[in-house]
């Protein structure tokens, strides 16, 4: 399946929390997209992998995600190396996105940094032609490349070099967090278990104010922000959205 973006998240919920404005603001506008989770969570205080499942389906299914897959690397264990770069350099080239969103290159969680790294080599790695890979028929796979890899900007707030509005879904962005009902706080219903810093009302507020700031860059209400090791480049100036500061 030809994806027009691939989000890639370490743990199930990164996605969400990072850039699932920006995904659902692309799937209306009639783009394919996907998600790869990296791990099941299974170090996670709270819930458990079989509730993490059905969570990431609920939130896959408010963002209109057309396809989400789990490469179950190991959790807190997983490494950026060939065995690691392979397997994630198979999926890529399965989907052939145009765009990868995956997780920082630095942040609070070391998961979150190592991932970050692993992402983004993998997706250039995939654009050799004499790293050979196969799919599950067995069939040899051909080489691609993204045109970009954006990390979406987590706990640690980096200086964004692209900032997307998402004003209009945010509140859909907001559903697809709350599908998460072991992990973070609901105003809805808040599940049992330990409390821990994400299941906070804080931590929920903070999230709201990270897409406030990044908003305010640009001049609207609610924003994602992401970083790229890459120019961005634009065909005609017509493609810049013009605001007010």
């Amino acid at each position: 399946m030809k994806l027009d973006i691939l989000a890639i998240g370490v743990h199930p919920d990164d996605v969400e929390l990072g850039c699932s404005g920006t995904i659902i603001n692309e799937v209306k506008k009639g783009k394919k997209a996907g998600i790869i989770d990296l791990t099941q969570g299974e170090l996670g205080t709270r819930g458990t992998i079989e509730t993490r499942y059905r969570e990431a389906a609920a939130a896959a299914a408010i963002m209109g995600v057309s396809v989400r897959e789990n490469l179950k690397m190991r959790d807190g264990f997983f490494a950026n190396d060939e065995q690691h770069q392979l397997q994630l350099i198979r999926a890529i080239r399965k989907y052939q996105p145009d765009i990868i969103l995956g997780n920082a290159l630095e942040d609070r969680h070391p998961d979150h940094g190592r991932a970050g790294k692993l992402i983004e080599e993998a997706a250039f790695l995939a654009g050799l032609a004499k790293i050979e890979t196969r799919d599950e028929a067995g069939a040899l796979q051909p080489k691609w490349r993204p045109r970009y890899v954006l990390q979406y900007i987590q706990d640690r707030l980096h200086e964004p070099d692209l900032v997307i509005d998402i004003s209009q879904v945010f509140e859909q962005k907001m559903q697809s967090v709350e599908a998460y009902a072991t992990q973070f706080f609901s105003p809805a219903a808040e599940a049992g278990g330990p409390q821990t810093y994400i299941s906070t009302p804080d931590f929920r507020e903070a999230i709201v104010a990270r897409a406030r700031l990044m908003g305010k860059r640009i001049g609207v209400k609610y924003a994602e922000g992401f970083r790229s090791q890459k120019s961005i480049g634009l065909s005609t100036l017509g493609s810049l959205i013009l605001v007010e500061t």
